[in-house]
């Protein structure tokens, strides 16, 4: 078979995934929007998101400018490859338009949600688990027509050999990568903005519920969910989805360059990729629950869709291994992509463990409230911390079986080929730990239409019946949210070692030689700085909501002081200040740390040089996948023991244990919507900006 042309199957699965988001679209359309004041309430947060992202686009759009600027005129002195300016901006455009459709999507489902819950529990799932689907199949079917469209344009209107190939398209997602960390962080102080400020005013001031339509910073909060969690999320796992394959597709070069196999190789993730998509298409159909289906069934019910597809996808991937690679390389490339989805799989578990109220963890988060907000607030810090545990010591296996399996030999002195080969085994296990993403990211999804739907149910005044069924799917999807970032952040570490391993290839091609020995300095410098960046990007990003929710609260008691009837319900509260302070606040802040993540590599490389890259790249990964596990599943864990108080355990909603359990989910919530799935980004923007400034770091490094 000529693999050359067979990428023409990644525009296939491409477009089967499009077409299926779309019919997904059309079916959410379909189901009525409710009734007047429901539709009312729907166009404010439709049209807040809108605004925001309109806004956010404008501000990236200068970043993307002076960038694209700065690569043209690398790319114009030799420094780097011609096609990297186009692939920065079509990348970025890309990833926006992923995370608008999602968020569009999203906001005509939500009072579509909310409306259909009046009917039933299964109802309303359908509805929201529908338009999570749009956003799945959308992000994996854009990211293969990318990654398939500029192999065939560099391949057969270029005709670069494929070393040139393998090294362009490894570089090729810094666009994406820079988009995704502007939408997770942008987006992410914008709704944990909105949502600490309605808590804290709302909740423990006002003692009044979550979701009352007398809080001016309801529909703020709303429209965060949307453009934080909806938005955000599809951004961060495009990236990750296409820099899976990206990285693969580097290694399988460097594995097989001189072999028959290099074509077949490099089209591997490809046709890995198309698997998925089937596998996550047929796993849609078997999320479905009966009317008195209690948490645990829902969450079965989806833990059923994503084992399923996951297990469909394990059964197609062995032929397609088996045709591709032959007899010889198959069945450890094939245990290596197995490895890769079980790491996924068992980091989503463990992950629900310590963060879903079923579980033992998370009771005891919640008991902790018995004594207080501060208690509370360590036992979370302490739960987050312990819950690394599993994620690293799964990340670590899965490095060592897929390595092995792949062909590499542990402790090996790296002489011969088999280093590669075992290298590229832990390239297709990432590919394969995200090759169902489409099912995975429609159960994360989900969880926020579920949630703006509850809050519509609330804010018009629907029966309390309904804002029980949609309050069972938003616990529900708190805890598919913590699992998806879960798997986002193992998947961002198994590809993040991907591309160490072609930033030292790309860096050995310009210099020649490289001393990776701890007996270099320079690399211990840059695993401290790689460590120091992790924890002030954290800082930076939770300091932007702390001084964002501030703004709000301000606000918040503004309203609640000057406009007479508001708490008594015969006055309107002004929606718009508050979101326009998120979005002002949002937008302002998010630019300083994604700027960091950008130059840090380029500043560390120029002063200390190439092997000082590698150490920093090392020190980021390892550092930053254990922070943004810990802040992840502490802030969903924190979220969980409050619902769970909610509920009515420990004295329900109005307790003194309620008011600390809500302190709790307030520190928390810029932990696992802000900083922590941020980080994930941060170490592959990293990785991906040093192999793009490798050539001007090689020509001017002062040591």
């Amino acid at each position: 078979m000529n693999y050359e042309v067979a990428f023409v199957i990644g525009i296939v699965g491409g477009l089967i995934a499009l077409a299926f988001a779309l019919i997904q679209s059309r079916r959410v359309m379909r189901f009525p929007d409710g009734t007047e004041i429901m539709r009312k309430i729907a166009a404010y947060i439709r049209r807040g998101a809108n605004a925001y992202l309109k806004r956010q686009f404008k501000t990236v759009a200068v970043f993307y400018v002076f960038m694209v600027a700065v690569l043209a005129a690398l790319a114009a002195f030799g420094f780097a490859s011609p096609f990297i300016p186009f692939a920065f901006i079509i990348g970025g455009v890309l990833t926006q338009l992923s995370a608008f459709i999602g968020m569009k999507i999203a906001t005509h489902a939500n009072v579509r949600t909310a409306y259909a819950a009046k009917d039933s529990l299964n109802k309303g799932l359908k509805v929201a688990f529908s338009s999570g689907t749009v956003l799945g199949f959308t992000v994996i079917g854009l990211s293969l027509l990318d990654v398939s469209l500029w192999f065939i344009v560099l391949r057969f209107v270029f005709n670069l050999p494929p070393g040139e190939i393998a090294e362009n398209m490894v570089m090729f997602g810094v666009g994406v990568a820079a988009f995704a960390l502007f939408a997770r962080v942008g987006g992410g102080i914008f709704t944990k903005a909105a949502d600490v400020g309605a808590d804290l005013v709302g909740k423990v001031e006002a003692g009044i519920p979550e979701d009352d339509p007398r809080n001016p910073a309801v529909i703020a909060d709303n429209v965060g969910d949307n453009v934080g969690d909806v938005a955000g999320m599809g951004a961060d796992l495009y990236e990750s989805y296409i820099k899976s394959m990206h990285a693969a597709i580097a290694l399988g070069f460097a594995a097989f360059g001189t072999h028959e196999l290099m074509w077949a190789s490099m089209f591997l993730p490809i046709a890995l990729a198309v698997v998925g998509v089937i596998a996550s298409l047929l796993g849609t159909f078997f999320i479905r629950t009966d009317e008195k289906a209690s948490q645990k069934q829902l969450l079965n019910t989806l833990r059923t869709g994503e084992y399923g597809s996951a297990i469909i996808a394990a059964i197609g991937f062995l032929p397609v291994t088996y045709f591709i690679m032959g007899r010889e390389y198959w069945l450890g490339l094939y245990i290596a992509i197995v490895t890769g989805l079980a790491a996924g799989c068992l980091i989503a578990y463990f992950t629900e463990y310590f963060t879903s109220s079923h579980y033992k963890p998370t009771r005891q988060l919640a008991e902790a409230a018995e004594t207080g907000s501060a208690t509370v607030v360590i036992a979370g810090i302490s739960l987050g911390m312990k819950s690394t545990i599993a994620p690293m010591l799964i990340i670590s296996a899965a490095v060592a079986v897929s390595f092995v399996a792949g062909g590499g030999v542990l402790g090996g002195n790296g002489a011969d080929m088999n280093i590669y080969r075992g290298l590229y085994g832990i390239g297709v296990a990432a590919v394969g730990m995200l090759s169902t993403l489409g099912m995975t990211l429609a159960c994360d999804a989900y969880g926020p239409v579920a949630d703006n739907a509850g809050g519509i149910a609330q804010m018009s005044g629907m029966d309390p019946e309904v804002r029980e069924r949609t309050d069972a799917l938003d616990s529900l999807g708190n805890t598919t949210a913590a699992t998806g970032k879960g798997f986002a952040i193992g998947s961002a570490a198994l590809t993040s070692l991907s591309l160490l391993v072609s930033y030292i290839n790309i860096a050995f091609g310009q210099v020649g030689e490289m001393y990776l020995s701890f007996r270099n300095p320079t690399i211990l410098i840059g695993m401290f700085i790689g460590g120091m960046l992790v924890f002030v990007f954290a800082a930076m990003t939770m300091s932007a909501v702390q001084r964002a929710a501030g703004s709000i609260v301000k606000e918040v008691r503004r309203q609640f002081r000057e406009i007479k009837g508001l708490m008594e319900g015969t006055a309107e509260p002004d929606y718009e200040v508050c979101i326009d302070l998120c979005t002002k606040n949002a937008l302002r802040e998010m630019v300083p740390p994604t700027v960091l993540g950008v130059a840090t590599p380029i500043l560390t490389g120029l002063v200390f040089g190439l092997e000082a890259v590698v150490g920093l790249i090392g020190g980021a990964t390892v550092l930053g996948f254990a922070v943004a596990v810990f802040m992840a599943n502490a802030g969903g864990a924190w979220d969980n023991a409050k619902k769970y108080i909610e509920s009515g355990a420990h004295g329900g909603k109005g307790s003194e244990c309620h008011k600390a359990a809500v302190i709790g989910d307030t520190v928390g919530d810029p932990f696992k919507d802000t900083a922590g799935p941020s980080i994930n980004i941060l170490f592959k923007l990293v990785s991906t900006v040093s192999m793009v400034f490798v050539g001007i770091i090689a020509a001017y490094a002062i040591f």
